[in-house]
């Protein structure tokens, strides 16, 4: 049996965020049936539970503010270690997501190693760049994340782009590295009508008559400019953001530069964690606008092109890498986003279908979850310690 622990995420059930949704993935599609998985699950007390088959064990951490992740998979990967020991497992991977325990990688590195058993780490995105973060953070994470592929046996890259700067960022530790994306679901949302005409009464807003944005509510997914770029447009359509923005100082500051409270069709509808129905927002929405500039392959960038026929992107190499043909681009310069978005509401029908038809091709014929589970697979029964 190949044991694969695999810690950094929230846990399963996944309620949110991309971590989280890509283990639970990675749990239901699970063919081979000589691998056990074992997933690390933040909660507020402790004991295991059965879930898609994989054994999650809960890991109890105290609120101590920015440090609490790091304490988090510090005492996953404690408890994985006793796990194996005491239950004398031999054949297994620890799969650390994240980039966050850098310092103490060398310790773990050589625990696991006495034992024969490998560490596998996702390195996600450029973490260290993202502006949320003040100064000692940002280097804390560029850091971290320098140690964890000096220790790493195998850096799993959602992105090619990120696989490509492991490689050249850190030449030096000559990296071990392979490329795995993120994964969508391409099944039709199941959404009742009713569900999804009360949720557009209450918003008021109308089916295809919007565009989307789903994020986080963060400075770096460029949220001033499309905001400022759809204010500058003459589309009477509305711009719908499914977020959070509760208590968010960032959104006070976003109205005092642009104002967009004072503009009706500026949406902040707050969030959707119902699958289902965000699934439906998504297939009916007219266009998705997507700003990510940091990180690799980006989960709401993937779960749209699987919905959405017009998609908008911030013109990066990670967008490129996932958008190709199959979507609109757009840079930073003052008034291409909006002069985009006026030129799409003219828009052939044809058109618009032969982008929808585009997008899905790129998910069925790289990213769908099925096919990223079976990579995955194929990966742990390859690799041994």
């Amino acid at each position: 049996m190949r044991n694969i622990f695999i810690i950094g995420s929230k846990g399963i059930p996944s309620r949110y965020g991309g971590f989280e949704t890509f283990v639970d993935k990675l749990t239901e599609y699970k063919k081979t049936s000589n691998i056990k998985y074992h997933v690390a699950c933040l909660a507020d007390d402790e004991g295991e539970f059965e879930y898609n088959e994989a054994r999650c064990f809960k890991v109890k951490i105290p609120e101590v503010g920015a440090a609490k992740a790091v304490l988090y998979d510090i005492k996953s990967l404690d408890m994985v270690l006793n796990y194996i020991k005491k239950n004398n497992i031999k054949d297994a991977i620890v799969y650390i997501l994240a980039c966050r325990i850098g310092p103490f990688m060398g310790f773990y590195k050589k625990k696991f190693e006495k034992l024969g058993i490998p560490i596998f780490v996702n390195p996600d995105g450029h973490e260290w760049m993202r502006s949320k973060w003040n100064i000692a953070i940002r280097k804390y994470w560029k850091y971290s994340e320098r140690l964890m592929v000096k220790y790493s046996d195998l850096l799993i890259c959602d992105s090619r782009r990120i696989e490509d700067y492991i490689k050249n960022e850190y030449v030096k530790y000559q990296p071990n590295t392979t490329f795995i994306a993120y994964g969508a679901n391409l099944i039709e949302s199941k959404c009742p009508d009713e569900k999804i005409e009360e949720w557009y009464c209450k918003h008021d807003v109308k089916k295809g008559q919007f565009h989307l944005v789903v994020g986080r509510f963060v400075p770096e997914n460029n949220y001033e400019l499309f905001i400022k770029e759809f204010m500058r447009s003459e589309t009477k359509k509305d711009l719908v953001l499914i977020t959070n923005v509760e208590n968010n100082k960032f959104y006070k500051d976003l109205n005092e530069h642009t104002g967009f409270e004072q503009d009706k069709r500026i949406k902040f509808v707050g969030t959707v964690y119902d699958g289902g129905l965000l699934k439906r927002i998504r297939e009916e929405a007219y266009g998705y606008i997507h700003g990510h500039e940091v990180g690799g392959t980006n989960p709401s960038l993937l779960e749209a092109m699987a919905s959405t026929k017009l998609n908008l992107l911030l013109d990066v190499s990670f967008n490129r890498e996932v958008g190709q043909d199959a979507a609109y681009y757009f840079s930073k310069k003052t008034g291409n986003l909006a002069e985009l978005i006026d030129k799409l509401d003219y828009i052939d029908q044809k058109m618009i279908i032969k982008m929808g038809e585009a997008a899905i091709s790129r998910i069925q014929k790289s990213y769908t979850w099925p096919y990223i589970c079976n990579l995955y697979e194929t990966l742990w029964n390859q690799k041994s310690g």
